[in-house]
């Protein structure tokens, strides 16, 4: 995998935390070049922009952020400033993107975008389980063996990668499934107030089917789903 080109985007934004944890392991597998949108978008899903200009921001060597959605960083990145990169990353999110949430993620969007045009993409997010701690670089090390086998094993043309690591105890050590996404909606519910709805649905009582994404996540594992146009 010596001398890839990689691009790596996101939808939390050009400074979250979870783009500087990719960015640090995707330094071991080949040469990497930045495009993340400036502000954060997530559940952003597939949308782009077409109606006003997108501006470009350097903001280090092969490091830019951008006015637009995760999916305009890549449209961007590879038709205009990198055509010739090998893979686009996107990540790591903040908050797993699990069975349903493909369609509303600007993370996976990135990378279907990037399947779209004809390249290879990876998309990793990042299951947080509420009041247990996080250690960023924990996630990067558990998520950089994970890229370099996908990246080995190649990808099918018009074809992305879903990858999703689990939120951990200390100590705990986590297998690799290759699994569908789940078909189960969101626990989807609303505190309504006259005419305000308020979304309170929880994301870790989600319906569960067995032998998919989300059961195997919420269980320990770090799963990968291969994904199609």
């Amino acid at each position: 995998m010596a001398g890839l080109r990689l691009l790596i985007t996101n939808d939390d934004g050009w400074d979250a935390p979870g783009l500087d944890a990719l960015k640090s392991l995707a330094v071991h597998v080949g040469d990497v070049f930045v495009v993340a949108p400036r502000d954060p978008h997530s559940y952003a899903g597939h949308r782009v922009t077409t109606d006003v200009a997108l501006h470009l921001v350097e903001t280090g060597a092969q490091q830019f952020h951008l006015s637009g959605t995760p999916a305009d960083c890549v449209r961007v990145a590879l038709t205009s400033l990198l055509p010739d990169v090998d893979w686009v990353l996107s990540g790591i999110n903040r908050g797993g993107n699990l069975g349903a949430d493909i369609f509303t993620s600007g993370t996976v969007a990135a990378a279907r975008e990037a399947a779209l045009l004809g390249k290879p993409a990876i998309a990793i997010s990042q299951y947080m389980r509420r009041g247990l701690p996080f250690d960023w670089k924990e996630g990067a090390e558990m998520a950089l063996p994970v890229i370099e086998q996908l990246m080995a094993e190649k990808c099918p043309i018009k074809g992305y990668y879903n990858v999703n690591l689990p939120h951990l105890d200390a100590g705990e050590s986590s297998s690799l499934v290759f699994c569908d996404p789940d078909n189960q909606p969101l626990d989807v519910r609303f505190d309504r107030d006259g005419q305000e709805f308020r979304f309170c649905g929880a994301y870790s009582t989600r319906a569960r089917t067995p032998g998919r994404d989300v059961d195997h996540c919420f269980q320990g594992a770090i799963t990968v789903s291969r994904l199609s146009l």
